[in-house]
């Protein structure tokens, strides 16, 4: 088996004894004294000799700074997933994101029943096991709409609340040796730990394979599992008495292949032996390090690079890595490294890139263009990573991530000229902006990026009374196919200029952006919860009072259908662009007619506390298949249409934003978004199993809607170009792609075909 790439990780595994707790918690200390990684626990409750193991990895965290702690396997058959679930995010938060999820699908069966817990086959066992995998990455993805429901055989979930979600993106490591277990090791877990002394059958070899086999049956990267291995039978002494029994050089040598011919990375000890643990922290753990630091360079063509990049096959379907150059080296990230399923999808579309490249300059982003134009795979380019198109992932190919160029500048508080550069989120940049007592209207999500919403239009919060982010734009820094990075504005490239306005994506990377922003302290914010049984009629009155409305008044409405005999749902939020509540409170009051009113709240609040960046990880865990248009007024037809959508029961969630206002007061021709007669946004999405129902849904409302919002489209139709883009828009658009990206290098945000 391959070396699979990882970082190498040590460990002890440690006897929880109830007899003597303050050796073994002392034993955890030495762990991580000793410079070891994590030390982890078996889990027996079943056992009174045996302190809980729960309460135990809560008092090793709180007396260690860094190191990480696992049950070494937790019980699952005793502790129920939707409880793990908060009490693993729990202590991970309690501990700054040092709790790894070692699972077991339970053994020891007289004991377990015993205890008041169902007796399981050993294929019940494992079907349980999956089951509770997925109930707790769902209590952990506290961004998913709705609350958590699961219709299990073995943990039903009726509905519940999720989150907390963890520190950091916990992994669950499985305790396997049978084959149906190292299949679901394949296909849903971040590692396989079993124990050295009890792989017979399948050996060590053909489960690693079993494993890989299954997660490539899943669609997942083997790369992706990391290979963990319990050590009992060891010793350090100064002759040879067996395997891991000797010096700590024999230690070296016989643990070397296990890393670098059979994939394995993290080594755990389970013996209670101060001595040992040291040697093992001290003088075996730098020392294999630097052993595979040697194989893996020895493998790597151009030895100047990282390991982790050039360790593995240094070409790829398409991709060439040996030509990368150095200076990118060090910013990359390919599978099977640590870091890359923190960058592979993003928040909405899972994706699997051969490559995701970090740049820290613009200089840096040139070479990385530069050097996707040599490839023979797709080039995506991502800043925040929301992602709702689609277009920020890919498969097989290259990702220029800009989330570490992030810098939020205020730049002249006279002119309120801020500068800002794609990665930083629009939760940071209120933050940053909130002490200058300015803003920028930015969408109603603050882990969105700025790059993207601020190149293709930005429907914020404050839309009708600031207009869209594009508006107040004033300057841009771009890198263009060829390489080259430009400032552009009115006066240099306004051509260009013009471009990055409403269709950025299709003509470089911008770097940076400079725009004007607006006095904002506290704004009123309101949220209905409304019952939607008669969805048309809410949407026709909720349309009419938003274009009634003040222009301070900005709305959206999300449209939730049905579930479990309850009937479809509405959330209105309501925003007031300033801090007069009197006459907020005479704009917002008419909303509350527009349907019975099930839950309301409002609150004088800072403008970064409703658009707080909540850090989400990125799992590809939206919804894929999303549909986007523009209304002029919600007409009673189309009213009608939309509310069949959310009663099929095929259509998951519908957004309605407001926009008009002073979006409409711009020159369609200002910039290269030309919708500035409309005054809603429509946004429908679903599931991918009922794509086909949403196409049929969506063409019969099609009629009433006039031209789409480009982030919130997944479909790239090239028949779809003029609805984002309506002549004589277009034609210009495309006039300007020949000027500056001819052979369309830019080609995954709804691409643009260069003129001629």
């Amino acid at each position: 088996m391959p070396d699979y790439g990882h970082e190498i990780l040590f460990g002890t595994f440690l006897t929880p004894s109830a007899q003597d707790p303050d050796h073994v918690v002392a034993l955890a200390e030495l762990t991580e004294a000793a410079g070891l990684d994590l030390t982890t626990f078996q889990d027996h409750p079943y056992n009174a000799d045996y302190l809980d193991t729960w309460t135990l990895l809560s008092w090793v965290a709180a007396r260690t700074e860094r190191l990480r702690i696992s049950g070494n396997v937790l019980s699952l058959p005793l502790r129920p997933p939707a409880v793990l679930a908060r009490a693993a995010a729990s202590l991970d938060r309690l501990s700054h994101g040092r709790f790894e999820l070692g699972l077991g699908a339970g053994a020891f069966w007289d004991g377990v029943e015993g205890m008041g817990a169902r007796r399981l086959t050993a294929g019940q066992g494992v079907e349980a096991l999956r089951e509770a995998i997925d109930v707790l990455r769902g209590v952990w993805d506290d961004a998913a709409p709705g609350p958590l429901r699961h219709d299990g055989k073995y943990y039903p979930i009726p509905g519940m609340q999720r989150g907390p979600a963890p520190a950091h993106d916990i992994d669950i490591w499985l305790g396997a040796y049978q084959p149906k277990m190292l299949a679901l090791t394949g296909q849903k877990a971040n590692g396989w730990l079993p124990t050295l002394e009890y792989l017979r059958s399948p050996d060590r070899v053909t489960a690693n394979r079993l494993i890989d086999e299954a997660a490539v049956a899943a669609g997942r990267d083997p790369r992706q599992i990391r290979r963990l291995l319990n050590l009992f039978t060891v010793d350090v002494s100064s002759r040879s008495r067996g395997f891991l029994q000797g010096p700590p050089e024999q230690w070296v040598e016989q643990l070397l292949p296990l890393v670098v011919e059979e994939g394995f990375s993290t080594f755990l000890i389970g013996r209670d032996d101060p001595r040992l643990i040291q040697t093992f922290g001290q003088e075996i753990a730098p020392a294999l390090r630097e052993a595979v630091a040697r194989e893996r360079a020895a493998n790597v063509p151009d030895a100047s690079r990282p390991g982790a990049l050039a360790a593995r096959s240094a070409r790829g379907p398409g991709l060439d890595r040996e030509t990368l150059p150095a200076s990118l080296a060090a910013r990359a990230v390919q599978p099977g490294d640590r870091e890359y399923e923190g960058v592979r999808h993003t928040y909405s579309w899972k994706g699997a890139p051969a490559l995701v490249i970090r740049p820290e300059t613009a200089a840096e982003v040139a070479e990385a263009v530069s050097y996707a134009r040599t490839q023979d795979v797709p080039l995506s380019v991502r800043s925040g990573g929301h992602g709702i198109s689609g277009r920020s992932t890919n498969d097989g190919g290259i990702i220029i991530d800009m989330s570490r160029m992030n810098s939020v500048e205020v730049l002249d508080r006279a002119s309120r000229r801020i500068r800002l550069e794609p990665g930083a989120r629009w939760g940071q940049v209120a933050q940053a902006l909130a002490p200058y007592g300015l803003a920028m209207s930015s969408g109603d999500y603050g882990d969105v990026g700025v790059g993207g919403l601020a190149t293709t239009a930005g429907v914020g919060y404050l839309v009708r009374k600031h207009g869209l982010t594009i508006d107040h734009v004033v300057a841009a820094e771009i890198v263009t196919a060829d390489g080259r990075l430009l400032r552009v504005d009115d006066e240099h490239h306004p051509d260009l200029f013009w471009a990055i306005r409403g269709a950025g994506g299709n003509f470089g990377v911008v770097t940076a952006l400079e725009l004007e922003a607006y006095e904002v302290d506290r704004v009123v914010f309101a949220q209905l919860v409304v019952d939607a049984t008669d969805a048309a009629q809410l949407l026709r009155r909720w349309g009419q009072l938003v274009e009634d409305a003040p222009r301070e008044l900005t709305s959206f409405l999300s449209l939730f259908p049905g579930r479990r005999g309850n009937p479809p749902m509405a959330q209105v939020t309501l925003v007031y662009a300033g801090d007069d509540v009197e006459a907020a409170q005479s704009a917002l009051s008419p909303f509350l007619e527009i349907g019975p009113i099930l839950d309301q709240q409002a609150q004088l609040a800072p403008y970064p506390a409703i658009v707080a960046p909540p850090g989400n990880q990125h799992r590809g865990q939206g919804l894929r298949d999303t549909r986007s248009g523009l209304a002029h007024h919600i007409t009673p037809e189309a009213a009608d249409l939309m509310a069949n959508m959310i009663n099929s029961g095929d259509v998951m969630i519908m957004q309605f934003r407001s926009v008009g206002a002073a979006v409409n007061d711009v020159a369609r021709d200002a910039t290269a978004y030309p919708h500035r007669d409309q005054n809603f946004s429509v946004l429908a999405a679903t599931v991918e199993d009922r794509r086909r129902q949403l196409d049929k849904l969506w063409a019969e409302l099609y009629p009433h809607l006039d031209g789409l919002y480009l982030s919130f489209e997944s479909d790239t139709d090239p028949a779809r170009l003029l609805d984002a883009w309506p002549e004589p828009t277009l034609s210009r658009l495309r006039a300007i792609k020949a000027t500056y990206d001819p052979d369309n290098v830019f080609n995954r945000n709804f691409p643009i075909p260069p003129a001629g």
